[in-house]
């Protein structure tokens, strides 16, 4: 098949999971066109079955705000028109659920039929879908598209409560590629992270409210009172200055590691012992299973589609969004006991397993397949 990916090209899970299964989906044979403003962040190489086509907004005086959506659908037109791309399939509902409806009508004018195939992957439906200037908007493009996935049985739970859909829509969770994490680090790396004594505590996120960044420093600051421990402390976003701050008033900014953006996290996570994620709402999660893949037991927030990853009791456990005394509890009950910590992080890499992507991307080819079919009747 060939296949037009369109999502935002940026270090979020939702342009990381596109990029991922395009790159699968050419190694099984299929033809891939990624359409966006960038490269994708994870798309490093550009082959005979990967191609990228950027998305070029001009820019006039007359535009207050420049017309992305209307950029991307003519380019989804002209991309679809010269290299045959049979089938789109479009990340996020707005803007490119929307932009791709619009080329389609436009391709329906010249004969040429695409269908479109819409995942949902959390926040243009919790928190920009659910606004009532895009409402409308949102509801249109899921319920026009041929096809549509969420990544968790919360997000899809959460779409039909709040938009009127008269789509079926399938669950396709995220995946990862396995392989990637089976580690063979040495010893001394990761000394160069914490002494033998200590712990390793592993936060990772774009750092915005969302994520209740200071509440892991919170459970941090507990946790570090009953054992020796070390908080790596990864990714770039708006509270990272209050959180540097917080560190510092509670005196323990020379036991926490701020890496920002890095390229190096294969090797945090394989030092690591606990992963903290108490974020306020998670469609999916992905970090908590980039960290279960790793063998890192996982203490986090109970929302959203969290419960569907971390397993209670087994891969780590949830807590009530806020609990800072309860994850506290549970970590240091983890923590505490070196064969318990072992258990939980054997737990965690096998409750991984079944997110592997070669369990999760052919779920996509039999979407897609199975949308042509549909269209070819019609």
């Amino acid at each position: 098949m060939k296949i037009g990916i369109v999502c935002y090209p940026t270090f979020g899970g939702s342009g990381v999971v596109a990029t991922e299964l395009g790159l699968e989906l050419s190694k099984r044979g299929h033809e891939i066109h990624f359409i966006t403003y960038n490269q994708p962040v994870r798309l490093e190489l550009i082959s005979n079955n990967v191609h990228y086509h950027e998305v070029n907004v001009p820019e006039y005086p007359l535009f207050h705000y420049q017309p992305y959506e209307l950029a991307l659908s003519s380019k989804l037109v002209n991309m679809v028109k010269q290299h045959g791309i049979e089938i789109l399939h479009v990340h996020y509902a707005i803007p490119h659920a929307y932009a791709a409806y619009m080329a389609k009508k436009m391709l329906q004018e010249e004969g040429i039929y695409v269908p479109i195939v819409t995942t949902l992957h959390g926040t243009d439906i919790t928190l920009v879908g659910s606004h009532p200037f895009y409402k409308p908007a949102v509801t249109f493009s899921i319920n026009k598209s041929d096809a549509v996935t969420t990544v968790s049985q919360s997000l899809k739970d959460d779409t039909l409560r709040l938009f009127d859909i008269k789509n079926d829509i399938n669950v396709v969770p995220n995946f990862i590629d396995l392989e990637k994490y089976n580690h063979s680090f040495t010893d001394c790396q990761r000394g160069m992270m914490a002494n033998d004594e200590e712990k390793i505590i592993t936060h990772i996120s774009n750092l915005r409210p969302v994520k209740r960044v200071q509440d892991v420093i919170s459970v941090f600051y507990n946790i570090q009172k009953e054992i020796p421990a070390k908080l790596m402390f990864i990714g770039e976003g708006p509270e990272k200055e209050s959180v540097e701050l917080r560190c510092q008033e509670l005196g323990i900014f020379d036991k926490v590691v701020f890496f920002g953006r890095s390229n190096e996290i294969d090797k945090i996570l394989c030092f690591s012992d606990l992963f903290l994620l108490p974020s306020q709402t998670e469609s999916f999660g992905l970090a908590a299973l980039e960290a279960m893949a790793s063998g890192v037991a996982v203490i986090s927030s109970n929302t959203g589609g969290l419960p569907e990853v971390n397993i209670h009791g087994e891969s780590g456990f949830l807590s009530d969004v806020g609990d800072i005394d309860d994850m506290t509890k549970n970590a240091l009950h983890i923590l505490s006991d070196e064969n318990r910590l072992k258990t939980f992080k054997a737990n965690a890499r096998k409750a991984a397993l079944k997110f592997d992507l070669h369990a999760i991307v052919p779920q996509y080819e039999a979407i897609y397949q199975d949308t042509l079919a549909k269209c070819l009747v019609l």
